[in-house]
């Protein structure tokens, strides 16, 4: 190819061999190397398909974007330490720092959570599952006629358990979003003729669900589930489903074969959905988003451009910068948990191979490795301060994404879903549209 052949980009096509997609930050093409034959490397292999748009869920770019020199919290001065803290702890004021316990379970699960076989590890993630497939249900968002969006699906465990507990429910479809390949998937497995799985491959923040086949046509009510969603993927996947997704969906006054539901309904299908319990599940007002579920997770991974709540920070006073080491200091919630040097050290080399797995748990069931370790920070705070200080951090974060659903429509809510002992990353960000009927409390 001629040295002087451009793309509409301005810039020289890619070179032989290598990946296809531009990156727009840094004004030139992916440098990885692609198999024989196809276009894109494995993590932009989505911008193959008509349901990529390139950053579309990413949020708009700020002219205050935080600057490349900020210094790490370990250099800061007490006093500018100290400051901070200040700050986050006025912008805390009034909020509700204890959350409700939520812990449930799901008899889909009960013969997996009693099977002796278990590890540890396999017992704590199955608790979790259950818990999640448990609100899942007291929202009344688990029935018939609907797509389940799993975000960050990995091998796609949650889905999974999500069409076990339906059982032969007519017409659910399940889109697993997961950017990486993935090893030793469940999802191939499942062969029920009244549900479909489809796995994309592709970055939330470039994802377009409407424009994905399955849901253009059968124009399905969505429910957004995720396990452990990590940072920025918690706000790219609520803008991909209340901005990109239900918005557009408004904006074309679709009215889809589910809102029809109460109406075309034929008394076998009435009968028959009423003996499988499912009929208090069929919403009855019609709309693009039915619900979201999604277990939140490693808040220090957070990114101000693509953060939902940038609104709310404003609103108090705060900016890119205080984000900044907000999300940084969101880590110290875990530091009374941390293990000896060699024991991090096992552990971060677990994770690399768990990830090279395509395992889609991002916590560790008991404590996590940071960059901001406690012991290089300012001794003027105990343990238990730099713990609560954390806490808070992650709560203001989640107040923002709160916010931010709530002038979109929803009625959202935190709490937790399974015991610190299980995970240290315990908290479920739940919502419905604000014309749902109110979820039972446990009792």
């Amino acid at each position: 190819m001629a040295a002087s052949a451009l793309t509409p980009h301005g810039t020289a096509f890619p070179e032989e061999g290598r990946c296809g997609y531009f990156v727009e930050k840094k004004k030139r093409f992916c440098r990885m190397v692609v198999a024989a034959g196809k276009r894109f490397c494995g993590e932009h292999a989505g911008a193959s398909e008509d349901f990529f748009i390139q950053d579309i869920n990413a949020g708009l770019k700020d002219e205050t974007e935080i600057p490349d020199q900020l210094v790490p919290i370990s250099s800061l001065s007490e006093e500018q330490l100290e400051n901070l803290i200040k700050k986050l702890r006025k912008a805390c004021e009034g909020l509700n720092c204890t959350l409700k316990d939520q812990i449930m379970s799901h008899p889909a699960l009960h013969d997996a959570l009693n099977d002796p076989k278990n590890g540890d590890s396999a017992a704590k993630h199955l608790k979790q599952q259950a818990s999640i497939l448990g609100n899942i249900e007291n929202l009344k968002l688990l029935g018939p006629r609907r797509c389940f969006v799993e975000f960050g699906a990995g091998k796609g465990k949650l889905s999974h358990w999500v069409d076990i507990a339906l059982k032969d429910a007519e017409k659910v479809h399940f889109i697993l979003v997961e950017k990486v390949t993935t090893r030793f998937k469940v999802d191939g497995k499942h062969r029920k003729k009244n549900s479909v799985f489809e796995r994309l491959q592709i970055d939330i923040q470039h994802l377009c669900l409407n424009k994905i086949p399955l849901l253009s046509k059968e124009k399905l009510p969505v429910v957004g589930i995720g396990k452990h969603l990590c940072g920025v993927a918690t706000d790219l996947a609520l803008r991909c489903l209340v901005e990109t997704y239900a918005a557009s969906c408004e904006e074309r006054n679709e009215e889809p074969l589910a809102k029809r539901i109460k109406n075309d309904k034929t008394e076998k299908e009435i009968n028959t959905l009423a003996k499988e319990g499912n009929e208090k599940n069929i919403p009855e007002k019609w709309t693009p988003v039915a619900g979201i579920v999604i277990a939140l997770c490693c808040h220090h991974r957070c990114d101000w451009r693509h953060y939902v709540g940038k609104e709310y920070f404003r609103a108090l006073g705060l900016g890119a910068v205080d984000f900044h080491y907000f999300q940084r200091m969101s880590s110290w919630a875990t530091c009374g948990m941390r293990k000896t040097t060699l024991e991090a050290s096992n552990i971060s080399t677990k994770r690399r191979d768990e990830q090279i797995d395509g395992s889609e748990e991002h916590d560790d069931g008991g404590y996590r490795i940071t960059d901001d370790s406690a012991e290089s920070l300012p001794g003027f705070l105990t343990v238990e301060e730099k713990k609560k200080i954390g806490h808070l951090c992650k709560l203001l974060i989640d107040q923002g994404r709160i916010k931010y659903l709530q002038q979109k429509g929803f009625s959202p809510a935190l709490q937790y879903y399974i015991e610190p002992l299980v995970s240290l990353e315990n908290v479920l960000l739940t919502a419905l549209p604000n014309h749902s009927s109110p979820p039972e409390t446990s009792a």
